[in-house]
């Protein structure tokens, strides 16, 4: 497979002038009523929260707003909140934060198809002597509850991570029951519910998770604002030094137009999130199944009874997921071949990959993921365009249902 530097989709001609934006698990676009609450603290109010002075605290109470505004949204307290710059932030935060608070014998206990944001620090505590496991998932990328039982028996020190919902696939996992077990054996619970934000409700009261991590941009709030959830009590080591901000858990000047844009988004996402969903699911149930009836040789990804309401991940058989994302790309209509965050990799998806997709099909993976500013419109330009497109690639390929299958391997 020929990989495309950066450079060459940034300069990609383009043929048409309309976008149709299927890629909002990578980033969602900034809500207007966002842009309007954040507009006053990048002029007038510009002062710094932690001033002593009047003009400085007038803005450390919106910041105190805002807080409660994100302690509804995941119904917790105020102060187990903190602000980050990102989800990656934040989930460096929880399993570093918490390793380092245990000590050397922490075992963590994580799946295959988690975030890089979570895998890559649990691979670094590996390398530096911790015990780290990697439930493996079955073919619609669920995990085995019985085997994280099985890992946490007679484990003093364990820290979970398992994210609320899979990036790529939409699949959905049973947060309350993994949390449940994790009380069950005193483990520490840490879960990433970055694709969850604005889709499902969030109630820590009645999922009692640990600690959490969101970020701003999934739900149309800007990119570089996070949420780290850390229920009262939970014992970590604060990830960032240098200061008292954040009640010492998060040191730095706080972002003060992101994180009241990021309270607005999860006010919008709050009080709208159950007809939006609704009306996401429709479209996105539209565009699967003309996708299966117009394209053959496709099969659907992940968990198809416990799926996000907005994520689609199909494989086309035969052919290259980045040659399907390149010439839709040209038609103006967005989507991806996996993580954003793990771009830039010859490798299929490891999620992909963990669920076992057959091999004619593993390279096919791409993923449409709709928001609340999709329409119908989108939905039938994408189904207008997309076959022609994979009806190319099919006749260019050299492979298909009757070539040599070592071919694929």
């Amino acid at each position: 497979m020929q990989h495309l530097p950066p450079d060459m989709w940034y300069n990609m001609p383009r043929h048409m002038d309309k976008t149709v934006y299927l890629d909002n698990n990578a980033t969602t676009r900034v809500a207007p009523e966002v842009v309007e609450a954040m507009a006053p603290f990048f002029g007038e109010l510009y002062g710094n929260p932690s001033s002593m002075h009047a003009f400085g605290g007038q803005v450390a109470r919106h910041v105190a707003r805002a807080r409660e505004e994100v302690a509804a949204f995941l119904n917790c307290s105020p102060d187990e909140v903190t602000f980050t710059s990102c989800a990656t932030e934040s989930d460096n935060s929880a399993i570093r934060g918490a390793a380092e608070s245990i000590g050397p014998s922490a075992k963590i206990v994580t799946t295959a198809v988690e975030h890089p944001a979570v895998l890559q620090p649990c691979r670094r505590l590996k390398a530096m002597g911790h015990k780290v496991v990697e439930l493996p998932v079955d073919s619609v990328g669920q995990i085995d509850l019985n085997r994280l039982r099985d890992e946490l028996k007679g484990t003093k020190d364990a820290i979970v991570s398992v994210m609320w919902a899979n990036n790529e696939t939409g699949t959905v996992f049973p947060i309350a029951e993994v949390a449940a077990i994790c009380r069950e054996y005193g483990a520490v619970f840490h879960t990433d519910a970055v694709q969850v934000a604005g889709k499902l409700p969030v109630d820590v009261s009645k999922v009692p998770v640990d600690m959490l991590s969101m970020s701003g941009h999934k739900f149309h709030a800007p990119k570089g604002i996070g949420i780290f959830y850390v229920r009262r009590g939970t014992r970590i080591r604060p990830f960032m030094l240098g200061g008292h901000q954040e009640s010492g858990r998060r040191a730095g000047t706080e972002n003060v137009p992101y994180i009241v844009g990021l309270a607005k988004a999860c006010e919008l996402a709050r009080l709208g999130m159950d007809a939006e969903n609704e009306r996401i699911a429709r479209l996105r149930d539209r565009l699967e199944a003309g996708i299966l009836a117009k394209c053959p040789n496709v099969r659907v990804n992940g968990d198809r009874a416990h799926r996000l309401s907005n994520t689609l991940n199909v494989s086309f058989e035969y052919i290259e997921g980045e040659a399907i994302a390149y010439h839709l790309s040209d038609l103006g209509i967005c989507i991806s071949t996996g993580s954003a965050c793990a771009s830039g990799s010859l490798d299929p998806s490891h999620v992909i990959r963990a669920m076992g997709v057959p091999f004619i099909a593993v390279h096919g993976s791409v993923r449409f993921s709709l928001s609340r500013y999709n329409t119908d419109a989108d939905v039938d330009y994408v189904l207008d365009k997309l076959p022609p497109v994979i009806k190319k690639l099919r006749d260019l390929s050299p492979f298909g249902p009757d070539s040599d299958p070592t071919t694929f391997k």
